[in-house]
């Protein structure tokens, strides 16, 4: 790894999530058409800070949070021991964003893209990588847009040599699974980390990953936002964001890297949705709308999949 363009990419990476933060909550805005952003400038005690964007109760969206930062400081002990190092220094940046639709029809999404690097001296970093995905969280699925979300990132992937979809795809599928429902979250997507070996590629990639954010999920809320629902398809929504709330607080490493560097709660909390429910031993009728659902809770090829293996 070339430490001095890892330096370079570390600076323009931080650059360039607090712009593309500005450009997705701008597109958000114009879509829901009413809501808007507001923002939090936030500092942590340890070192360094970020930008906290949240919508909520729009007219599109329930919930929404779109957040930057730029953190450093003493690389807590449990996350040294989770990287195999000693503890050291450490500087992290990155966009996350999460969004909670108000139609059970519209799917939810997730997406970041970030920077890691170790070591007291940003000139010469100890280790450095770039990481992130998206994934999709449809309370009631469609082929269609789910093919449409994954060409999307196959695509991308396709643009750059250091990019694998099919290997990104089954990190997705694998990473946000719930192993105590023996489901995936939603219809995944693609989940990369660790590219360290050529980083001005691996920026590239990240770079061409973010701004292609907006391409893979606008069509689907243009195309479900008018579908009609009532009180039953909101109750199985709420049933669906506990999926959301488990994997989040169990399972998710963001999550507990945020918690474990005093990370501001607010922040990382954000992505959770703002009405859940959970109930015992609920079961759908064969054939109904919900139970045909489950069936795209579980990795499949999507792209290649046929239209006649998808229940209608």
């Amino acid at each position: 790894m070339d430490n001095k363009i890892s330096v370079s990419c570390a600076r323009r990476m931080q650059a360039f999530v607090e712009t593309l933060q500005d450009t997705i909550c701008d597109a958000l805005e114009e879509l829901d058409g009413g809501a808007r952003f507001k923002t939090d400038e936030w500092v942590r005690p340890e070192g360094g800070g970020g930008r906290t964007r949240v919508i909520e109760e729009g007219r599109v969206f329930e919930k929404g949070g779109v957040n930057t930062s730029a953190v450093f400081g003493d690389l807590p002990e449990p996350i040294a021991r989770n990287f195999g190092v000693q503890e050291t220094t450490f500087f992290a940046t990155g966009l996350s964003l999460v969004l909670h639709p108000r139609s059970p029809f519209v799917p939810a999404v997730h997406a970041n893209f970030r920077y890691f690097a170790l070591g007291e001296d940003l000139e010469a970093p100890v280790d450095a990588w770039f990481g992130g995905g998206a994934d999709l969280t449809p309370c009631y699925p469609a082929l269609e847009d789910t093919q449409h979300f994954h060409r999307v990132w196959k695509t991308v992937c396709d643009r750059h040599a250091v990019a694998d979809y099919y290997r990104f795809k089954e990190k997705c599928d694998a990473y946000f699974f719930l192993p105590h429902r023996q489901e995936t979250r939603g219809v995944g997507g693609i989940f990369y980390d660790y590219m360290r070996e050529d980083q001005e590629a691996a920026f590239a990639f990240s770079q061409d990953a973010g701004q292609s954010f907006l391409e893979a999920y606008v069509p689907l809320v243009q195309s479900n936002i008018s579908k009609p629902y009532g009180t039953h398809e909101r109750a199985y929504q709420a049933l669906r964001r506990g999926r959301y709330v488990e994997f989040n607080l169990v399972y998710d490493r963001g999550t507990r890297f945020g918690l474990e560097t005093n990370g501001r709660i607010e922040s990382i909390l954000m992505s959770l949705p703002p009405s859940v429910q959970w109930k015992y031993d609920v079961r759908y009728p064969a054939g109904s709308s919900e139970a045909k659902a489950r069936w795209f809770f579980q990795p499949r090829d999507w792209i290649t999949l046929d239209a006649s293996e998808a229940p209608l």
